[in-house]
């Protein structure tokens, strides 16, 4: 009889996937571009079959196109999904390239397809890289420490995202051999990798373990790092911690008991991506959204979510609702950007990256954030960093590393009439004009750019 009851779910189970499957082909995808209907922004609607995890999808996609999300609407009751999102570039104008706009077509759109869990939209599907996550303690010259090792082993690193948060670490970096490269095979090199960067995470602190892995699986790296640091728990604060309280988010969460929905209304300053940051999350933690309503349209950014849990619950209790508001807010705070921002842009060339943080490292540099990419064979590297003690950072400082590592290389960015005007580059003064031309070139990129 179990046998049979199970045979009988199992059935069950693929009737129902096939009637999912036979929903979506007879009622594709459709969406509809509009720049005429709004003043200031291009308005994207989607119409499509229902399926959970179907908003961060879309939300992704527009995201790494890098566009601006000003406003959304989101209604996703029963099994229907429809989104309005009205959307800007980065320089605040209606989207009119029409390569993105076919981009956006194709990928939300008949074509796409839809009929499987989230895609990794953005990634290039090869195997031509390792990847590399780390999860460990944060601390001064960590990622100095972490992609000297790398450079010795002879791995390239050619697509690196770093995020801290909470005296915590993560990063996906993709290496190749130095030699080759393609990916790292030889199972005892790979031993021998995820060996020594463990220990280098380890960094002392017993209270809470390093971990490394090494897959060859693709993902996308932004909801990567937000599971692994979700996963660390990092959004468990000491009460004694002393962030300011100022600087965080108003998260709160209230239930709905006519409609059994649970509200979540979210207040804090505009930044890029904040609504992939907190849809990534509620996915994540296995939350479907019914509705949404979102604002950004000035500094500050508002989004109100009426979700329930995936089993079809609101929030059950307080513990949960204060797990809830904990969580969006450390997915907040992952990504704001933290310190000083810099910007390095140069001719590749096989650790670069090692030479410029030890430079950070050994002035007394913190890196809170960091992007490494390449595009047409230049290196454009930013990083955020802060004084090794978390205060701000002495302009005199960053003035000598310019100097040492050449003005017109590393630019500082957001804050440029707080830096003295210094003389141009001279081949005497800049450390690294001579060994750009004399090393050998690797590709360094992000996950997020296309091929």
């Amino acid at each position: 009889m179990a046998f049979m009851s199970e045979v009988n779910m199992s059935f069950s189970h693929y009737m129902d996937d096939e009637y999912e499957k036979l929903f979506r082909r007879m009622n594709p995808p459709r969406v509809v571009i509009d720049n005429e209907s709004c003043k200031n922004a291009t308005v994207i609607r989607v119409d499509s079959a229902n399926k959970h995890g179907i908003l961060l999808e879309v939300v992704q996609i527009l995201t790494d196109l890098n566009l601006i999300i000003t406003k959304a609407y989101i209604s996703s009751d029963g099994g229907w999904f429809m989104d309005v999102f009205n959307v800007t570039g980065q320089d605040g104008n209606k989207v009119t390239d029409e390569a993105i706009l076919d981009y956006i077509r194709k990928s939300l759109g008949p074509e796409s397809c839809v009929t499987s869990p989230i895609r990794s939209v953005g990634v290039e599907q090869t195997m031509d890289h390792t990847a590399i996550e780390l999860m460990g303690s944060d601390r001064p010259g960590l990622l100095s420490e972490v992609s000297a090792v790398l450079t010795n082993l002879k791995c390239n690193i050619v697509n690196a995202e770093v995020w801290t948060h909470n005296t915590r670490a993560a990063a996906v970096m993709h290496v190749t051999d130095e030699e080759t490269g393609s990916a790292i095979t030889d199972p005892k090199r790979l031993s021998m990798i995820k060996e020594l960067l463990c220990n280098v995470l380890g960094g002392g602190n017993k209270k809470r373990g390093a971990k490394t892995v090494v897959t060859d699986e693709v993902t996308h790296t932004e909801r990567r790092l937000h599971q692994m640091m979700f996963a660390d728990r990092d959004y468990e604060r000491d009460n004694d911690d002393g962030f300011d309280e100022k600087q965080r988010p108003n998260v709160n969460v209230v239930n709905w008991s006519d409609n059994d929905y649970s509200v979540v209304t979210i207040q804090c300053k505009d930044r890029p991506k904040l609504l992939f940051d907190t849809v990534c999350t509620l996915t994540d933690m296995e939350y479907v959204v019914f509705h949404a309503n979102i604002d950004a349209e000035g500094p500050e950014a508002y989004q109100e979510y009426y979700i329930k849990h995936i089993d079809g619950s609101p929030v059950k209790s307080d513990a949960e609702r204060q797990r809830v508001i904990q969580c969006l807010a450390a997915a907040i705070e992952r990504r704001v950007s933290d310190g000083l921002k810099l910007e390095l842009c140069t001719t590749d060339r096989v650790g670069l990256l090692s030479d410029v943080t030890r430079i950070f490292r050994e002035n007394s540099l913190t890196v809170t954030r960091a992007e490494v990419s390449t595009k047409g064979g230049k290196a454009v590297n930013t990083f955020y960093v802060r004084g090794a003690s978390g205060f701000p950072v002495d302009l005199k400082t960053i003035e000598s590393i310019r100097q040492t590592i050449g003005n017109t290389i590393l630019k500082v960015k957001g804050s440029p009439s707080e830096i003295k005007s210094v003389p141009q580059d001279s081949p005497s003064r800049s450390l690294f004009s001579g060994l750009f031309k004399s090393r050998s070139f690797v590709n360094f990129g992000l996950v997020k750019s296309y091929s």
